[in-house]
C-alpha cells in the first residue's frame, strides 16, 4: 500500500511541477476530491428556482390575451351602460320633442282659429254698419 502512496504522491509532484497553467490551476482549485466541481455560489440558484417552471411562449401570450380580454370586457359594459343611459336622455328628449310639437300645433290651430273669428267679426261689424263713422 505504501507503494501506491508514493506512486500518487509522485503524480500529484508532477502536476505541480513548472508544466501547469494558471488555468489549471485555477480549475484544480476549484475541485474537490479531484473530480466534483466547487459550485460557485453567485451563480448557484435555490431548488425553488432550479425546479420553477419557465412560461412558454404560447403561454406569455395566452396570459396577455386574456389581460387584455378582461380590459376589453369592461371597457365594452362601460360602453354599454352609457349607450342605455344615452338612450334613455335621447327618450326624454324625444317625449319632450313631441310635448313641444303637439305644443306649437295646438298654438297654430288657436291661432287660425283667432284669425277666422276676427275675420267673421269684422264681416259682422260691416254688416251691421257699425264699422262707419260719422262725418
Amino acid at each position: 500500500m505504501s507503494n501506491a502512496w508514493n506512486q500518487i504522491r509522485r503524480m500529484k509532484i508532477l502536476a505541480v511541477g513548472p508544466s501547469m497553467t494558471p488555468e489549471y490551476s485555477q480549475s484544480h482549485d476549484q475541485r474537490v476530491n479531484d473530480n466534483i466541481l466547487v459550485s460557485n455560489l453567485e451563480t448557484t440558484r435555490s431548488l425553488e428556482e432550479h425546479l420553477q417552471v419557465m412560461p412558454s411562449e404560447i403561454e406569455i401570450i395566452k396570459q396577455d390575451f386574456k389581460k387584455m380580454s378582461l380590459e376589453l370586457g369592461r371597457k365594452i359594459k362601460q360602453l354599454e351602460e352609457e349607450k342605455m343611459e344615452l338612450g334613455l336622455d335621447v327618450d326624454v328628449q324625444k317625449l319632450e320633442a313631441d310635448k313641444l310639437r303637439k305644443g306649437k300645433n295646438k298654438a297654430e290651430e288657436d291661432l287660425d282659429s283667432l284669425k277666422t273669428d276676427y275675420k267673421k267679426l269684422r264681416r259682422s261689424i260691416r254688416t251691421a254698419g257699425l264699422g262707419k263713422t260719422s262725418e
